[in-house]
């Protein structure tokens, strides 16, 4: 099949659908992408690119179209709906242009909806199917994350989202809570199908190697690796390492990665008195996180009481269980669920932090051997629901059943 990729991000930009667009292109498809300029999680483009270069790059035989767009600079609400908006706007320029025949055309929504206005154009030119792989849920996820709250804007929003929803030919949403809502938007239920994000092959078991635990704090670590945000709720894990700090100094917590909230954390470790436990290591390449899992004795996974929260499936669990370390949860509701039924980790609820204080020390005090027989149960409960070549399968016989 010729299958063309409509996402706002992609590489060098490190989102799942990287892989997914390579297991595809290793199963024989012709698979094209077409993208904006590399800028996210950065004041500007990346290193080599600008607004107007670049326009067109192969990357593992991938060929892919890349649209102008005006970066998200500093993120905030007015630079990220300009982003949005130019992405949008230049991509769906690009896509009335874009050569050949394509098959399928499978839409990577991560945020934001709009990456669905020239995903739609190219299905009338070219007369293809639309997959539209929903990562996060619109509008409420503005509402939740982006704190818009006004209700011209959300139901205007909505309406969007909707229409985009209704001239897709399927609605593939990566966690199975998403339906209700997708469907009481007005999507035909038969159009909706449970798609969840698998990970790259390298995330998978390792032994800890002694580069990687020279590089990290003596104790029981905590390891939290992602974005550093206003979603993660990192007021509840620093109040909960300061409750912990007073029972127990060998418990150390470190965070790889970056984010707006970055300068907040590095305030209230120092208010906290944390410093002696609490460790920002910065941001990585993604080919070293298992590395540095096997060096944790258990990873972290937070996210904000919000309800649209509570009905996603946070991009990192995935790469947590296929890793067989045991996983400590700040979750309410379908991510929480997972780790309970896969008996993988410890759940308390969100923005608890006495609760989830209790949960560090129960972990604490577990065996070696408990600890390794929750983190088997990580990996065999990832094998059986998560694994790369299943979901890729999975994927070619969705998109063979609608020939």
């Amino acid at each position: 099949m010729r299958i063309l990729i409509v996402t706002q991000y992609f590489w060098p930009e490190t989102f799942r659908i990287n892989d997914l667009a390579l297991a595809l292109s290793e199963r024989g498809h012709i698979v094209e992408v077409l993208t904006g300029k590399p800028n996210y999680g950065k004041s500007g483009f990346y290193s080599n690119y600008s607004f107007f270069n670049k326009q067109s790059e192969t990357w593992n035989g991938i060929k892919i179209h890349r649209s102008s767009l005006i970066p998200r600079g500093n993120a905030g609400k007015v630079r990220l709906i300009i982003n949005y908006l130019s992405f949008a706007l230049f991509a769906s320029i690009k896509a009335f242009f874009l050569p050949g025949k394509v098959d399928r055309i499978f839409v990577f929504e991560p945020s934001p909806i709009t990456v669905g206005f020239p995903a739609l154009l190219l299905k009338w030119k070219k007369k293809a199917s639309i997959y539209f792989w929903v990562q996060d849920l619109w509008p409420q996820s503005v509402t939740a994350g982006g704190g818009i709250k006004n209700k011209i804007v959300v139901n205007f929003l909505d309406k969007i989202t909707r229409w985009i929803y209704e001239r897709s030919d399927k609605i593939l949403i990566q966690s199975e809570a998403f339906r209700e809502i997708i469907f009481n938007q007005g999507v035909n239920p038969e159009k909706i199908i449970f798609y969840p994000n698998s990970v790259e092959a390298i995330f998978k078991k390792k032994k800890a190697h002694p580069e990687y635990i020279r590089m990290l704090p003596e104790g029981f670590k905590i390891m939290f690796a992602g974005n550093i945000g206003e979603a993660q709720d990192f007021e509840t894990i620093l109040a909960a390492a300061a409750l912990v700090k007073g029972k127990n100094k060998a418990i150390k917590w470190v965070i790889l990665g970056n984010g707006r909230k970055r300068e907040f954390v590095e305030k209230r470790i120092v208010e906290l008195d944390l410093q002696e436990c609490f460790f920002l290591m910065g941001e990585f390449p993604v080919v070293q996180m298992p590395d540095f899992f096997a060096c944790a004795n258990c990873l972290l996974v937070s996210l904000k009481k919000d309800y649209i929260f509570s009905l996603t499936i946070p991009s990192k669990l995935q790469s947590y269980l296929a890793c067989g370390k045991p996983i400590l949860a700040s979750l309410d509701g379908e991510g929480g669920r997972i780790i309970k039924e896969a008996k993988a980790g410890l759940v308390s609820e969100s923005e608890n932090p006495k609760l989830l204080a209790e949960k560090v020390i129960e972990f604490y005090n577990l065996t070696t051997a408990e600890l390794d027989e929750i983190g088997q149960n990580a990996r065999a409960y990832f094998e059986s629901n998560f694994e790369r070549e299943i979901l890729v399968d999975k994927l070619e016989d969705i998109f063979l059943k609608n020939e």
